[in-house]
């Protein structure tokens, strides 16, 4: 059903990515951008499978860097290509960095009230659920069998039980998990 909306769907346009990046960068604060960018180009727009979209997204969070700039890099290239990379860059970035440093003069005016302190926590808190969603989403995208399942569990407690450097636990288990997926691609390969 998915791809029959993908193939009815407006092509987007590099001006097109650059509004969209631009308006979600100027109106989300905090983390949870993932999701939004999984509502606006997934499920809303359908410009995107949502398997492209967690590829694209897994990608991003192993790269260094800021992750929705990595995610709008990837987005932007897969839809139009280097100019929609470009696009989708200047997107996210430019306006939200003029909008950021007016409202951190603003802030500095007003961080004596605690109607700001309030407001800041509630904006926390939403991101805090759009990013909760996005890791049921991601998680639930995983196949069901055991050693997918236990690379997840185990990442979940070295980071979260045993404080582990997030660095340390990608270098560690990704190539793990790169080496099992491309072993059970090769042996599916040969099967067909």
């Amino acid at each position: 059903m998915q791809s029959t909306a993908l193939d009815n769907a407006r092509p987007p346009t590099a001006w097109g990515l650059f509004l969209i990046f631009s308006r979600i960068g100027l109106t989300s604060f905090g983390g949870g951008l993932s999701g939004w960018l999984l509502r606006e180009f997934v499920q809303d727009r359908h410009w995107m499978q949502e398997e492209a979209f967690l590829n694209g997204l897994a990608v991003s969070q192993a790269l260094p860097g800021v992750n929705v700039t990595n995610m709008a890099i990837w987005i932007g290239f897969h839809l139009v290509g280097p100019r929609g990379a470009a696009a989708a860059l200047a997107g996210i970035i430019l306006p939200p960095a003029v909008l950021a440093v007016l409202l951190s003069v603003a802030f500095a005016l007003l961080s004596g009230y605690p109607l700001v302190h309030i407001w800041l926590d509630g904006a926390a808190a939403a991101a805090i659920g759009l990013s909760l969603s996005m890791a049921i989403r991601a998680v639930r995208r995983v196949r069901r069998q055991v050693l997918p399942l236990f690379l997840v569990a185990l990442v979940f407690v070295m980071i979260i039980v045993l404080h582990q450097s997030l660095v340390w636990v990608v270098v560690a288990v990704a190539p793990v998990s790169v080496a099992l997926e491309y072993a059970r691609l090769r042996m599916a390969r040969k099967r067909a």
